[in-house]
């Protein structure tokens, strides 16, 4: 059975001294080593081990290397397995049938164990980034907005963070559909990583928790301004996901359980930072709540708008009201 806490990888060769050099140097680095000498046994092996990754010979018995490689991406069981591709030959031809299979990176018989230890990694990392980013907007997911504030939160290093959502967005989403829907959420996303990208500084990161909530990291002194920047983005392009009557005057019209008639004004969107430069921030719990509640805050108003946390020590906001930035 395979050990979640470790990597598997499933070295596929018909050269026995090649299967155990690669093992040998797989099992010092920590990872665990399943092997296969075809390419029928490769498959096999792949259907019921689904390693986290396949080092793949091209020239093998029975099936070769570019095949199985085609069979394990059109699997909805392997699909996801990264697979390096090992070969003797050094044509670029080669390469590109390898690639075109459906190959992440490509070695050339011999190689360096060292290299060949960084390749595996390196495709490993690339293969866990992918399945974090959300399918729509193919930002960061929450996986990795956790260990990115995380780590700004233990490097000790001034960062704001930045909670922006939409508001309105459940009664567009019914009234249009969720195809229109989705069009809402990623022009967020792009107003998002337009500003951010702008005014964010060079540390800044964008993260899709889901639905129509986003988060920014960046540095405190430009937070207020990419806050501003995003709303801007926002507001001069929202007409565009409704129709022209809708957009013209301004609302739209739904009906409610009880049958009754409402108006429900244009998305805006809502933006809350927490920042570390006022005060300590000890967990990225305690940072995305402080971001939570001043993007709560920020909601009261009937356009889009910013608050952020100006408070030196905990205290409820009866006690220390943040600041709200207007819609410029």
């Amino acid at each position: 059975m395979k050990d979640d806490s470790r990597k598997l990888v499933l070295v596929a060769d018909d050269d026995e001294d090649i299967v155990r050099f690669v093992e040998v140097n797989l099992r010092l680095e920590g990872f665990d080593v399943a092997t296969a000498g075809d390419g029928e046994q490769a498959l096999q092996r792949a259907y019921d081990m689904t390693p986290d990754l396949v080092l793949l010979d091209v020239m093998m018995p029975k099936i070769d290397g570019f095949e199985v490689c085609q069979r394990l991406r059109s699997d909805s069981r392997t699909k996801h397995i990264s697979v390096i591709m090992l070969t003797a030959k050094s044509l670029s031809a080669d390469k590109v049938v390898g690639l075109t299979a459906g190959a992440d990176d490509y070695m050339i018989k011999p190689f360096d164990p060292i290299e060949l230890i960084a390749r595996v990694k390196s495709a490993l990392r690339r293969s866990k980034e992918m399945r974090d980013l959300n399918p729509l907007t193919q930002l960061p997911g929450n996986v990795q907005v956790q260990e990115e504030v995380s780590n700004r939160v233990a490097s000790g290093a001034p960062f704001a963070l930045m909670y922006i959502d939409l508001d309105n967005f459940k009664a567009f989403n019914d009234f249009y559909g969720f195809l229109r829907g989705d069009e809402a959420i990623k022009l967020l996303a792009k107003c998002a990583i337009a500003a951010v990208g702008s005014h964010g500084g060079a540390e800044a990161f964008v993260g899709h928790i889901g639905g129509d909530d986003f988060v920014a990291i960046v540095d405190p002194s430009c937070s207020e301004e990419t806050a501003v920047e995003i709303i801007n983005i926002w507001d001069r392009q929202v007409k565009d996901l409704y129709e022209p009557e809708d957009a013209e005057r301004g609302y739209i019209e739904i009906t409610d359980r009880r049958n009754q008639m409402s108006q429900v004004p244009l998305q805006t969107v809502s933006v809350g930072i927490a920042s570390n430069s006022m005060r300590p921030i000890y967990s990225h719990f305690e940072a995305a709540e402080i971001a939570a509640e001043m993007k709560n805050f920020a909601k009261r108003e009937s356009r889009s708008s910013y608050a952020i946390d100006r408070r030196r020590s905990i205290e409820s906001l009866a006690e220390s009201t943040p600041q709200i930035g207007p819609n410029l």
